[in-house]
């Protein structure tokens, strides 16, 4: 059975929505009726870009860096209503601790953490109004060692127990959940696995890497008026099988 959500005449905000996970969860909820503005700081890809896929026509765009309080606040004054508001932004390049900038790490931590903070909490009015949502976008780094991406986990980490703080403070008026992604196939993903997909889904008992429509069937139904706050839904497809168990089956078929 395949579920289907309606939310014509609701107003939803994805912050990074222009590409990746953040892109197909504006079209999906476009798709659900629902209205629906992006904001990043950059454009969203244009038909004739290699590799990406534009927006649908009635998702409005908005410039915009969640780090900067300005653009913050000019963000959500311009909106009329919102419902839901998505905090998808995020990511980090790959930076061992050692020897690296410490400005480096403390922008990472500001994306990933203070900035979904900062705009959740300028969204509680709106937000309180319609009895809306908040939903993280988190990630499995958060939940788990990751090396080379150390300040980056540790925001995620940071984020997931932000939202569970938010689902307490803001109940019941808002409702705030976290959807935990695993390893993500998007545009960018052979790039930043160095060509290696498939030995990487090879990792995943699913088989797979999450994609993004993956992500944006967790969002719809957590957008949708109901009972659950304060939830981390993992889209992960069964976590990242632990090496050890390749290193035990290799001995074993020897």
């Amino acid at each position: 059975m395949t579920a289907t959500y309606d939310h014509t005449g609701r107003h939803v905000l994805i912050t990074g929505g222009t590409k990746g996970i953040g892109a197909g969860l504006a079209a999906a909820f476009a798709a659900a009726g629902a209205t629906v503005t992006v904001c990043a700081r950059t454009p969203p890809p244009t038909s004739g870009t290699a590799g990406a896929q534009p927006l649908p026509g009635q998702v409005g765009f908005v410039r915009g860096d969640v780090r900067d309080a300005e653009d913050v606040e000019r963000l959500v004054s311009g909106l009329p209503r919102l419902d839901v508001l998505i905090n998808n932004a995020g990511g980090a390049p790959y930076a061992p601790l050692a020897g690296t900038s410490p400005r480096l790490h403390t922008k990472i931590v500001e994306l990933n953490l203070i900035a979904p903070m900062l705009l959740s909490q300028r969204a509680y009015p709106l937000l309180a109004a319609s009895r809306g949502a908040v939903i993280m976008i988190g990630s499995s780094s958060g939940t788990r060692p990751s090396p080379g991406t150390a300040a980056y986990g540790a925001a995620k980490a940071g984020l997931h127990h932000l939202a569970a703080c938010l689902a307490a403070e803001w109940a019941p008026e808002v409702r705030v959940n976290t959807v935990v992604v695993g390893l993500a196939a998007t545009e960018n993903a052979a790039e930043h696995y160095g060509g290696a997909v498939d030995r990487v889904s090879a990792t995943i008992p699913a088989g797979r890497m999450a994609r993004p429509e993956d992500v944006a069937e967790a969002c719809l139904w957590l957008a949708a008026p109901g009972y659950v706050t304060g939830a981390q839904i993992q889209v992960h497809g069964g976590g990242e099988t632990p090496a050890w168990t390749w290193l035990t089956s290799a001995e074993i078929s020897r």
